[in-house]
């Protein structure tokens, strides 16, 4: 925000000793000193002030006012960021995601401006669904580069299940009522990177001597209402 702001820009402040009321000025200057403890800058405001109505040591709130551009905006918690890039998942097409390289820019409230990596109409897994927590679970699935356009490179296809099901193992995080939580291996048939995420589950039986901590395999498919598992059951090696 502060590379943004520029001498000669709107500004308005309102004051808690005049309820309702603004007033209206311009920056006049942007000091070039940052605050150290606070990594701040300080813009001197010009107000008009008749009547000396605005006296020294006052407090405002000051509203600065920029030029509108257009810009796509995600929910921040869905960027992934590894320590060396900041990806999104894709959401392709037939229930396939895909990581995406982005170039970030300004976040604020829940909301964090991309500048290059996405086109406007790409969908993106845009809730904490997706739990990626390094670089290496990322390993074997390739990443959109920015630039790279609306090319999918189609990852190695390992066998669904005779049902059509898509199949890996992994850890049980928690059971509860909205699902079961497993932090998984790749699933490479439908592209998926490894991760941990939660799958509905329509059968309680398939859950009867699971417990968290449990490892396991399983298989799931995708309906309307989200993965689903369709089997489950401890690894032979516990």
């Amino acid at each position: 925000m502060a590379g943004q702001v520029r001498p000669g820009q709107p500004a308005t402040a309102t004051l808690a000793a005049y309820p309702g009321e603004t007033f209206s000025g311009r920056v006049t200057a942007v000091l070039p000193q940052a605050q150290v403890e606070s990594r701040t800058l300080q813009v001197r405001i010009e107000l008009p002030n008749r009547g000396g109505r605005l006296r020294p040591g006052m407090f405002a709130n000051v509203q600065l006012t920029s030029t509108a551009r257009p810009a796509i905006l995600v929910p921040t918690e869905a960027i992934i960021r590894t320590g060396k890039r900041n990806l999104v998942m894709l959401a392709l097409p037939g229930g396939r995601y895909q990581p995406a390289e982005v170039q970030i820019g300004q976040s604020a409230r829940d909301k964090t401006e991309i500048l290059a990596g996405l086109s406007e109409g790409e969908r993106i897994v845009a809730s904490g669904q997706f739990l990626i927590d390094s670089e290496a679970s990322l390993s074997g699935v390739q990443a959109r580069p920015i630039g790279g356009g609306m090319t999918v490179a189609t990852p190695a296809v390992a066998p669904k299940s005779a049902a059509g099901l898509a199949e890996s193992t992994g850890r049980i995080e928690s059971l509860g009522a909205d699902g079961v939580t497993i932090s998984h291996q790749p699933v490479p048939a439908i592209g998926w990177p490894a991760m941990t995420m939660t799958f509905r589950v329509e059968q309680p039986a398939l859950l009867k001597g699971i417990k968290k901590g449990d490892r396991v395999r399983f298989a799931f498919d995708q309906p309307a209402a989200g993965p689903t598992l369709r089997r489950l059951s401890k690894e032979a090696s516990q």
